[in-house]
């Protein structure tokens, strides 16, 4: 097969391209080369701008295609109006962002999504991007050119994860001692290791399956048994300690780059982002491998010599000291 990865530079776009490579596959990646100059190991490296420039593919033809970088649905419309025909299959990759209604458990891919007010919307906000997926999606359903398939993942973690938010708590569960551990552990989460669902990408791209399926990880899933396992697999013995969500709000430690993959009850639209239905995608190929192996393989990886670091995010040792002596002071 013909593959055309749209990205393929980082993270989602790299894995699939390494799973198609050690399947055989002829690969191309399409990208700026700006977050990452290079490419896997025999990916032919077109270089180009969607936004400004599809020369690099033109008069080529690919068997499927994996857009792992569109945002808006101009990109969308611009892409496959220059090569959908050369096409015979093209993947977008939304998120589960692009449902209207987050705040229950149970989001399938029949739920309504959300709706972009503004068509002329130009940036990437909290508030926009799940409309601007979910436009995307209409896009390229609309395009007609090839046949389509949209794939909503949850959160996505594992080696080469550039965002830092897992990196956190591995990197914080190793360094020991107390640990603040945000809100409930009984609290829902669901994480996908990107080597999970960029192989089930390279098999939906290898059968042309067309729909739209959720990407999620298992549940059900909480964020104790995320620590505890961390724990487990470093083999370390911290000491985590449950600050409620009143606290954090009163401390202003409510953001993810404070404290990743905690949802605030400040922020119920989002109560049911950890609870979405993943059993199409799992009834149609998708393997999730256990959750210890995806956190053993990060954490080797951020150890690994050369190991480019993700983004810089979560508590620092002192204002993590501060809110936990704040919060032993003067517990509810």
């Amino acid at each position: 097969m013909k593959l055309l990865i749209i990205g393929g530079g980082v993270f989602l776009g790299e894995a699939a391209a390494a799973e198609a490579i050690a399947r055989g596959h002829q690969v191309t990646a399409f990208n700026r080369g700006l977050s990452n100059p290079a490419v896997p190991s025999g990916v032919e490296h077109l270089k180009g701008d969607r936004d400004r420039d599809l020369g690099a593919l033109g008069g080529r033809q690919w068997d499927a295609a994996i857009d792992t970088s569109g945002y808006f649905p101009r990109q969308v419309r611009g892409l496959l109006g220059a090569v959908g025909s050369s096409l015979g299959h093209y993947t977008f990759i939304s998120s589960v962002s692009a449902y209207a209604d987050l705040g229950r458990p149970g989001a399938n891919e029949s739920s309504s999504l959300a709706k972009l007010l503004d068509p002329a919307e130009g940036s990437v906000t909290e508030t926009t991007y799940g409309p601007l997926k979910s436009a995307c999606e209409e896009a390229a359903l609309r395009a007609k050119t090839c046949p389509v398939l949209v794939v909503r993942p949850g959160i996505i973690i594992g080696p080469h994860d550039p965002t830092g938010r897992f990196a956190y708590w591995l990197m914080r569960v190793n360094r020991g001692g107390e640990v603040l551990a945000p809100g409930e552990p009984g609290a829902p989460l669901q994480l996908i290791d990107v080597r999970d669902l960029a192989g089930w990408l390279v098999t939906m791209a290898e059968r042309r399956t067309i729909g739209v399926f959720n990407a999620v990880g298992k549940a059900p899933f909480t964020f104790g048994e995320m620590l505890s396992t961390c724990a487990t697999v470093l083999r370390c013995q911290p000491e985590f300690t449950w600050v409620n969500d009143g606290f954090l709000a009163r401390q202003g430690a409510t953001e993810w780059s404070s404290l990743p993959f905690f949802v605030s009850e400040t922020k119920p639209g989002f109560a049911g982002g950890f609870q979405v239905d993943g059993s199409a995608a799992l009834g149609h190929g998708l393997r999730l491998r256990s959750f210890s192996e995806t956190a053993l393989d990060t954490f080797r990886w951020l150890r690994e010599p050369g190991t480019r670091s993700p983004a810089q995010i979560g508590l620092s040792p002192d204002r993590e000291r501060e809110l936990l002596s704040t919060w032993h002071a003067s517990p509810p």
